[in-house]
């Protein structure tokens, strides 16, 4: 959430970001309609106390007047409180009012888009930072990657089909161990490695957890809305771990000492994937349920920047291992995404498609979610605002696919990547059966 001063102090600030992302005319005129809103709340408080100060003020003089003998005098200051009193309770309703569109409207503007995000209006526009390995040449056409794992005979969507529906899948025998294997490997460099901290947090979130980060309002039809509430608050599936351990420090306020905090968290992930009809319909690309892990960084708000680097390294380091041809591009100002102020995703080469694909999103959201969740951390006398990142490091079932079809072999099995080989006893080569 932006800070509402920006609408008073410098709201053409909030609408040059807006105007980077591409926003619409309706989203820029909510700019305009916060200034008015914020205008009108400080004159309603404004006329709120003045008609207290008389009612503070009169009240007293009534027994004084009455004392005196002056009833004419006494009545006319009772109906003058009586008239200020009614205007400060209405006042009041209309303040209540008032500040719910205002936070209404707030929750729904996107961060400011930093300076140093690259101008774009999709990620058509996200130009190339760097590249890491060299793409395999092939003897033969490489095989997307729900051919190799049918071929292997460990690959079963009609059967997920007919449990949970389309957008689901089966693996079984080593391919599954493959996916389990990667998640430990994951949690393995980010913990003992990298020095994060592993948390194992809920899938199941309240209203409030889900707008700490963002996901609501603006998303909720990509979420799977439980119909059994939690606490009296509306119930979600989690679509990433970002959400849970995020909001780990909601109404919390921290000592600067303990910045920065680092979590590394497993999770499955659940997403409707309400916006993405047609895309990928096949494989385990686009599903509604799969595996990640994901880093989550607080720090203070000066160190952000350089954190952003760190954490997008970390996620390199595990491709790197794995030895998957990956490039890393720079979100611009239209795919930065609602909450982000500046990003990198990391894209994976998969053969089949000829192309680079994305594996990671790693988001700087300044203080965006720190202020709709409330954490802060104590600076001497003062509580500031921390800032949040998260990445993935990394989305497991994707991390698969790039394997099936970087390491498959003509005959059909797939080569297991030498740094997994210890998850899984030893096993060299996962081969039909």
């Amino acid at each position: 959430m932006l800070d509402p001063r920006l609408f008073v102090e410098n709201p053409e600030i909030v609408r040059h970001s807006l105007r980077r992302r591409g926003a619409s005319e309706a989203a820029l005129a909510v700019v305009d309609r916060l200034v008015e809103l914020n205008a009108r709340r400080r004159a309603l408080i404004g006329e709120g106390d003045r008609c207290r100060a008389v009612r503070n003020e009169l009240s007293p003089k009534i027994g004084a007047a009455m004392k005196a003998g002056d009833r004419d005098g006494a009545e006319a200051m009772k109906a003058e409180v009586k008239t200020a009193s009614e205007r400060a309770a209405a006042i009041d309703a209309e303040l209540e009012g008032v500040a719910g569109e205002e936070q209404d409207a707030l929750l729904g503007l996107p961060n400011l888009v930093d300076a140093a995000t690259p101008d774009g209006t999709s990620d058509r526009d996200n130009p190339v930072v760097r590249r890491w390995g060299e793409p395999r040449a092939f003897d033969f056409p490489p095989r997307p990657h729900e051919e190799v794992a049918a071929g292997l005979g460990m690959y079963d969507p009609e059967r997920a089909a007919k449990l949970s529906g389309s957008r689901f899948y089966v693996l079984s025998g080593p391919l599954a161990a493959l996916e389990r294997a990667l998640v430990s490997f994951f949690m393995d460099v980010a913990v003992h490695e990298h020095g994060y901290r592993e948390v194992l947090t809920p899938y199941i979130v309240t209203a409030d957890t889900m707008r700490g980060t963002g996901q609501l309002p603006k998303f909720e039809e990509d979420l799977f809305k439980l119909t059994t509430e939690l606490s009296g608050q509306a119930a979600y599936l989690i679509p990433t771990a970002e959400v849970p351990v995020t909001n780990l420090h909601r109404d919390e306020i921290l000592d600067e000492e303990q910045l920065p905090i680092r979590y590394a968290c497993f999770t499955p992930c659940f997403r409707s994937e309400a916006g993405a009809a047609g895309r990928d319909t096949r494989g385990l690309v686009r599903v509604h349920q799969f595996h990640k892990v994901e880093l989550v960084w607080f720090t203070r708000p000066e160190d952000s920047a350089a954190a952003l680097e760190t954490l997008t390294g970390h996620a390199e380091v595990v491709l790197q291992r794995l030895g998957l041809p990956y490039q890393v591009v720079a979100r611009c100002a239209g795919d930065v995404g609602n909450g982000g102020a500046r990003g990198y995703d990391i894209e994976l080469w998969l053969p089949a498609q000829d192309t680079y694909r994305e594996i990671s999103s790693c988001t700087n959201f300044t203080d965006y979610q720190a202020r709709r969740a409330r954490i802060r951390f104590k600076r001497e006398k003062k509580n500031l605002l921390v800032h949040t990142l998260n990445g993935s490091g990394l989305a497991v079932g994707r991390t698969l696919v790039a394997i099936l079809e970087n390491y498959q072999q003509a005959d059909g099995s797939v080569v297991v990547p030498e740094v997994l080989r210890p998850y899984l006893r030893g096993l060299e080569r996962i081969v039909k059966g």
